[in-house]
């Protein structure tokens, strides 16, 4: 992020209108918090916003003009409606502020058919986005608005399992209603011979960086559910849970999210956060609630995370609600599993887990992943690498061999920095000088994290 304001704060940008501390930036733009009249201000270089004048995103009568030094900044004032990139809105509370955006993406792209939304800025007030240079990740409209509705999560608006169960406010009726606002329609489907409807031909499943992880996915839940009637003649109905244990960083969350992703099934998530409650018996019943929405929405899946929360082993333990958790999904996983529902847990203490989870029948295949190898780091660097712009033939060991046998997310960290500092340096593409810079702070954390302190603190 481009931190060092431009203007100093509580200047007095217009009369009534003083500025505050910076909320967002970019390399020629800012939003920033003010005060008085305006609740927020994007602060834009004149070139920028002479753009969105020309293809008509905005008109005159919307900007203020303002000359600080030698230089002219145009200024849009908002007050409490969202004023903010698009990966950064808050996730709508209905259908009506949903619409909003959906509207705002529909008027864009009538003015600029090839613009980059999902880095653009949305501005509620004038129900627009406005396109900004170059970001770092760029997404098609569809996944733009899935990832608006959800909240962050990357999913088509055309997957309506998954925005349904997602999405705690949404209908079908709803997401149709939304698509048409943005002028979105789903990928053409055609009437192949038997009379069904086949969409255009899904992609492979991936998994970058994680090749023995995806050849087992791909073999016993992929496959199984993609070609089940063939499977079926051989009597297996529906695949079979799935543990994956490891050391935290390891690659767990990552790997389901992605297997998740590729599945578009409706899916419901146990974890502390979600059915944690103190009161005696209602943990239970929130599990149980859960196994009942997946069961009614199957073929669905679940993912229980950190399972030695509720699943720990029973012989020793005096507290007898978690004797009743672990009793309840003792019931409950059979059954799921007779319904077509994909069960998949994830742990890091894999020795604490009751070995009655752990017999076949219940959870079949217990997964240990570990650290990535060089082999693995290098195919999630080029991976990663793939999706932004590069100079040619960037220079990559010095980044494996650092990164090999740690956590996967200093890998995408590191590319991400890598990015960020092309971004802030003006440059188009990444080069081996932005890596370069980027794997110092990574390896500045790892051999002295104590040294990266923000704000004030204490000596103890």
């Amino acid at each position: 992020m481009f931190t060092d304001p431009i203007f100093p704060l509580k200047y007095e940008l217009v009369s009534g209108v003083k500025t505050g501390p910076i909320l967002s930036a970019g390399s020629n733009w800012q939003i920033i918090k003010s005060t008085g009249l305006a609740k927020k201000t994007l602060v834009v270089s004149h070139d920028l916003s002479d753009k969105w004048l020309a293809v008509g995103l905005l008109d005159n009568s919307q900007i203020e003009h303002v000359q600080f030094g030698d230089k002219r900044y145009d200024l849009l004032f908002s007050d409490d409606r969202i004023l903010s990139p698009t990966f950064a809105c808050p996730e709508p509370n209905d259908k009506f502020e949903a619409i909003g955006f959906a509207t705002a993406m529909r008027r864009t792209r009538q003015k600029e058919k090839t613009a980059n939304l999902s880095g653009g800025i949305y501005c509620e007030k004038y129900v627009v986005i406005l396109p900004v240079p170059f970001t770092e990740e760029i997404l098609d409209d569809d996944i733009l608005l899935g990832s608006y509705l959800s909240g962050g999560v990357s999913v088509s608006c055309f997957s309506e399992r998954r925005l349904l169960s997602l999405v705690r406010w949404m209908t079908k009726n709803y997401l149709v209603e939304l698509c048409s606002a943005a002028n979105l329609r789903p990928p053409s489907r055609m009437e192949t011979e038997e009379g069904k409807h086949n969409c255009d031909k899904k992609k492979p499943f991936r998994l970058i960086g994680r090749l023995e992880l995806e050849t087992f996915f791909q073999d016993h839940i992929i496959d199984i559910m993609e070609n089940n009637d063939r499977y079926k003649k051989l009597g297996i109905e529906f695949p079979s849970a799935v543990i994956l244990h490891g050391p935290p960083g390891c690659g767990k969350t990552f790997a389901v999210e992605a297997l998740v992703e590729y599945l578009d099934l409706p899916s419901f998530t146990i974890s502390s956060g979600s059915i944690g409650s103190p009161y005696i018996h209602q943990t239970s019943m929130k599990i149980a609630n859960v196994f009942d929405d997946a069961i009614n929405n199957s073929p669905s899946i679940i993912v229980i995370d950190e399972m030695e929360a509720y699943l720990s082993e029973r012989a020793g333990e005096f507290q007898s609600h978690k004797v009743e958790e672990a009793a309840e999904f003792l019931r409950v996983i059979p059954e799921a599993l007779k319904n077509n529902v994909l069960i998949i847990g994830m742990t890091n203490m894999i020795e604490k887990i009751d070995p009655a989870i752990l017999r076949r029948g219940r959870f079949d295949h217990v997964i240990r992943i570990d650290m990535p190898t060089e082999t693995e780091v290098e195919s999630l660097l080029r991976g990663l690498f793939s999706e932004r712009p590069c100079e040619d033939n960037i220079k990559l060991h010095e980044a494996i061999a650092l990164l090999s046998g740690r956590p996967l997310s200093d890998t995408s960290f590191m590319v991400r920095e890598a990015a960020r500092i092309t971004a802030k340096s003006g440059k188009s593409k990444i080069d081996d000088e932005s890596i370069e810079q980027a794997l110092k702070l990574v390896a500045r954390e790892k051999d002295a994290p104590e040294e990266r302190k923000i704000g004030f603190g204490r000596d103890k």
